[in-house]
């Protein structure tokens, strides 16, 4: 039995993480509320935690992920995306175990008029972008075995994330003005957590593939385009009435945050379909299913 240590025990992707990898082996999940503790904003607790269960695969789906909060805690960012990894990368080389890791569409400029592929030019603009790219990085150079696999624009029906704050907010509100000068492709974190299983059958069975894939839906929306798929599908199971909100199309510029957003990030998914077999529906297709599972 191959023995998986998942960082993360409930976020969107962990929670689903917990249930794909389990017919591959023994998977302990932990974070700073399991026992052992393991807080990745508190290296101290990281290195242990690995060495005294020895996996084979450590799963890494913890991230600092408030993207305009890393603006005003760049330490923190920094010690969670970057360190961290770079903790996990150097315990996971000397125990000659593969280590999976999960990044972002941040690490680009967002400037792109066509889909990122993974060798294309990085240049985040974002203190959480930045963060991400250095946990890359430091993995990348650790000497150990590693898949990191870049995902963007991540939903599903646990944890804070923009399918179910649309869904509250439609139930709380008249009308909804929504960006629609941002274009991606919404990924369902299901998806990507029984895609991160199939890729790890492979490699359990030898074909030790390491690098960097970009893992995502495939078409692409802007926030807009989303916002109405949720308000269309809500309506069709049974999640909104006849009285949600109506959603409006709004610019940049009329929703400011503090971290800059990339106004593209839809990512190139052919080395992973090409490497893999694998490739995600669309994203439209995705959702419906995701909702179908809300609606029970």
């Amino acid at each position: 039995m191959k023995r998986i240590l998942l960082l993360g025990r409930n976020g969107q992707v962990a929670w689903e993480l917990r249930r794909t990898l389990a017919p591959l082996g023994e998977v302990i999940a932990l974070d700073r509320h399991s026992s052992p503790s393991v807080d990745l904003a508190s290296i101290d607790t990281l290195a242990p935690a690995i060495r005294a269960f020895r996996p084979d695969t450590i799963v890494n789906a913890a991230a600092y992920t408030a993207v305009d909060k890393a603006e005003e805690e760049p330490q923190q960012a920094e010690q969670i995306n970057a360190i961290a990894p770079a903790v996990m990368a150097e315990e996971a080389e000397k125990l000659g175990a593969l280590l999976v890791h999960y990044s972002t569409d941040y690490v680009f400029s967002g400037d792109a008029a066509t889909p990122y592929r993974e060798e294309d030019p990085l240049d985040p603009q974002s203190i959480y972008g930045h963060s991400k790219l250095a946990g890359e990085q430091a993995i990348v150079s650790s000497g150990a075995s590693y898949l990191i696999l870049r995902t963007a624009w991540v939903y599903g029906a646990r944890g804070h994330n923009f399918l179910l704050t649309m869904l509250r907010l439609m139930k709380e509100r008249e009308q909804l003005g929504v960006v629609d000068d941002q274009i991606g492709s919404p990924t369902w974190s299901r998806l990507i957590a029984e895609a991160t299983a199939q890729i790890l059958a492979q490699q359990f069975k030898g074909q030790q593939q390491q690098g960097i894939y970009h893992l995502t839906c495939a078409g692409q929306t802007s926030w807009y385009g989303f916002a109405c798929k949720i308000r269309d599908l809500g309506l069709q199971w049974g999640l909104l009435d006849n009285k949600a909100a109506l959603v409006n199309p709004i610019g940049s510029e009329a929703y400011p945050t503090p971290a800059k957003r990339p106004a593209y990030s839809v990512l190139n998914n052919d080395k992973l379909k090409n490497t893999f077999g694998l490739q995600l529906p669309d994203w439209q297709q995705a959702l419906e299913l995701c909702m179908e599972s809300l609606a029970g």
